[in-house]
């Protein structure tokens, strides 16, 4: 072929390649154009539905006690199919709060599909589940080595490292659950607001004076204590992440919660977890707040030692946040217990009700 032939025919398939390209993209206008009148008419219903629901859920006020269940239950399921299905994509997408907006800018963290949103949420669940695991190996290790290698006395650099992991592990719980909120996780506020405590007790102990020998086992009595609940959190870690699986996965088979749901309310879960679950919380709780008084008491008052003669304002800190998480902790979880309480007399009556035709 000559090359006049072979320049008319590069010339011909360049025009055809321009031509094709052309009605490519006049196809996908149009289907980008279908598909934004099918969303905003499904908008449209998701919207109206959910407002719908909403307004139902303020009128309950006018019915009778035994109706109230009935219809509550009703709005319950609807709220769940709605809102633990495709159609949550299409609902007012909720707006980054400020943790969010701090960290990644007007970034929109919205996923539209439903299986890219249960993968955010599964991935969550498996770094807690090794998160837990670190709990337990990473203090348990410093308190070792303190006694094999470091002679009862702990390395500045060695608790400082552990510090700052606590940091980046709170940061990234918290950035983690503000994603799943986006997405429309249901997460107690409380679980947010400790992380954000337990990210600036981290941040705060960053500058904490390690003092060593001469008496050394006195001067660092409050790292030896925080690490030995740290091992004690790690414990209740696990237990909280093998019954709180199992009680979601029992309200979502009843429709009582969603798929995105990480945690809800203690309703639901084996009675021997339940019997395990709340002492251990209970004792973390009031251990905590032992080590945080402790050091209050140490910086505030304490005039024994060097160490304690020397304390600095960063102890007081960590001290107040020790004292605050662990009454939050409390709270929250007798709040639930009250929540447990009153599902099972729920349910005793429903059961009565049931069986009071039987006998008649």
């Amino acid at each position: 072929m000559s090359r006049d032939g072979e320049a008319r025919s590069l010339e011909t398939e360049a025009a055809a390649a321009a031509e094709a390209a052309r009605e490519l993209r006049e196809a996908a206008a149009a289907l980008v154009a279908r598909h934004a009148s099918d969303e905003d008419a499904l908008r449209r219903r998701a919207a109206a539905l959910d407002a719908d629901l909403r307004r139902l859920q303020g009128s309950l006020a006018v019915l009778d006690p035994p109706t109230v269940d009935k219809v509550e239950e009703d709005l319950e399921r609807a709220r769940v199919a709605v809102t633990d299905s495709d159609v949550a994509s299409f609902l007012p997408s909720k707006k980054n709060g400020k943790f969010l907006r701090k960290f990644l800018g007007p970034v929109n963290v919205r996923v539209a599909r439903k299986e890219d949103r249960l993968k955010i949420k599964d991935e969550y669940n498996n770094y807690r589940d090794r998160a837990a695991y670190l709990f337990l190996l990473f203090p348990s290790t410093l308190l070792l080595l303190r006694w094999w290698i470091w002679d009862g006395c702990l390395p500045a650099l060695a608790v400082q490292i552990y510090q700052a992991w606590l940091l980046f592990l709170y940061t990234s719980f918290a950035l983690r659950e503000n994603v799943l909120i986006v997405n429309g996780s249901d997460i107690r506020p409380w679980w947010i607001y400790h992380h954000y405590l337990a990210m600036l007790m981290a941040l705060v102990s960053l500058t904490w004076e390690i003092k060593g020998q001469p008496d050394c086992s006195s001067k660092q009595k409050g790292v030896q204590l925080f690490l030995r609940w740290a091992i004690m959190q790690g414990i209740a870690m696990h237990l909280q992440n093998r019954y709180q699986r199992q009680r979601l996965r029992t309200r979502i088979a009843l429709g009582k919660a969603k798929r995105m749901d990480v945690v809800a309310g203690e309703t639901a879960g084996v009675e021997g977890q339940l019997l395990l679950l709340y002492p251990v919380l209970f004792v973390l709780q009031g251990f905590e707040a032992y080590v945080g008084v402790l050091l209050l008491q140490t910086a505030l008052h304490g005039l024994a030692s060097d160490w304690q003669a020397r304390i600095s304002q960063t102890v007081v800190v960590c001290g107040i946040l020790l004292v605050v998480m662990a009454v939050g902790n409390f709270v929250n979880t007798v709040e639930t217990l009250v929540l447990k309480l009153r599902f099972k007399a729920k349910m005793k009556r429903a059961k009565g009700k049931q069986d009071r035709p039987h006998q008649n």
